[in-house]
């Protein structure tokens, strides 16, 4: 299957069974879903929506959460990855939001990443998400799902497995193919031990073909050899 193709084939069996996919994070502003994206990183949104309840109901604005300290920040965290750092990053974030950007989030992918605990993928997702931008944001379920169907080619890093996902996907599907990638990573396409039995896109993936079909017909070979 060429590239092309494969990326129509992509795009027609998800819009067709999962044109609503989004976040599993739970939020209900741009500034909750900065927060919760931040603590996301290298933890499970389910962990995340554990927390960010109580955390909300004592910062619920970026202004609130201005004046708090990394300390009690923590003390709301401390059950995520990396609990200090991320203390550090929220309230470096909201100060930041408040005296440089009048608490108003960026859309802008250059300027979200000036904020503490922003980095690409964060600034990505929210600029996808709450501003419709033709952003792609990759995380390890991305990154893995692309390259093992097939959508990318020889891309060793995040920017370049976004870089050939923006190229090649409709504009217009960027925000929810990265929904796409990461459910079908986080369900399906798993990584140690991909649920290729249960997946509904073998027939355009590669690692599928490399790993079954090739097998496949070696036995095949041996069989007949064998007589």
């Amino acid at each position: 299957m060429l590239k092309k193709d494969r990326y129509r084939e992509f795009v027609a069996y998800f819009s067709s069974h999962n044109p609503d996919a989004q976040t599993e994070l739970n939020y209900s502003n741009p500034y909750e879903l900065l927060v919760a994206v931040i603590l996301s990183a290298q933890c499970t949104d389910k962990r995340i929506n554990q927390v960010t309840p109580k955390l909300f109901e004592r910062f619920p604005d970026a202004n609130t959460l201005s004046f708090a300290s990394p300390q009690e920040v923590f003390t709301y965290i401390k059950s995520v990855s990396y609990p200090n750092n991320k203390a550090k990053h929220l309230v470096g974030m909201a100060k930041m939001l408040i005296e440089s950007f009048g608490g108003v989030i960026p859309s802008d992918v250059k300027e979200l990443q000036k904020l503490p605990g922003v980095g690409r993928k964060t600034a990505n997702v929210i600029a996808s998400v709450i501003y419709d931008a033709p952003a792609m944001a990759v995380d390890t379920h991305v990154f893995r799902v692309a390259n093992r169907i097939g959508l990318t080619s020889n891309a060793t890093t995040p920017l370049a497995v976004e870089k050939q996902l923006v190229k090649f996907l409709p504009k217009d599907t960027l925000a929810i193919a990265h929904h796409w990638l990461i459910l079908h990573g986080r369900y399906i396409c798993l990584a140690r031990k991909p649920k290729c039995e249960l997946c509904p896109i073998t027939y355009m993936c590669k690692y599928y073909e490399r790993q079954f079909l090739s097998n496949k017909v070696s036995l095949n070979v041996i069989k007949e050899s064998n007589g």
